[in-house]
């Protein structure tokens, strides 16, 4: 059990590592006007996106569930904290398929968004993080 609590922390480290970076790299690459710059901006996002971030995303989801399901489903019924916390990752997920959108519109020199705009989206998954510790450690339901 504990060593599934350890795991699923080191790749939630990993996944959120990825979520804060990837798009970083998108308000970068969309100040870019240079081949060079861009040709070397979709090289990262892609090893990011593809190497740590969605790895570290399927890893914190099945150790999570190992968790659930070595405690026994019966030990969280009526955890509303938990619900919460299911609830933001099911939003964390869609965001992470979101940034593989918007790879693919980079990808493909379809970008249509500033760099202002990315600064912005890069703020939501800090969001989710605190709510999701805070939920976590505090289990304020």
């Amino acid at each position: 059990m504990l060593w599934f609590k350890a795991l699923h922390l080191i790749f939630m480290v990993t996944w959120f590592a990825g979520l804060f970076y990837l798009p970083r790299l998108f308000v970068y690459h969309a100040m870019s006007d240079d081949n060079i710059s861009i040709d070397r901006f979709k090289i990262m996002e892609r090893k990011l996106f593809y190497g740590i971030t969605t790895p570290g995303a399927i890893l914190t989801i099945t150790f999570g569930l190992c968790i659930l399901l070595s405690n026994g489903l019966s030990a969280y019924s009526g955890q509303m904290w938990l619900l919460i916390k299911y609830g933001l990752i099911f939003l964390l997920i869609v965001y992470h398929v979101y940034c593989w959108f918007i790879l693919q519109d980079f990808k493909y020199d379809r970008n249509q968004r500033s760099h202002v705009w990315y600064r912005w989206f890069n703020e939501i998954p800090v969001l989710i993080l605190i709510a999701i510790i805070i939920l976590a450690v505090v289990r304020p339901f």
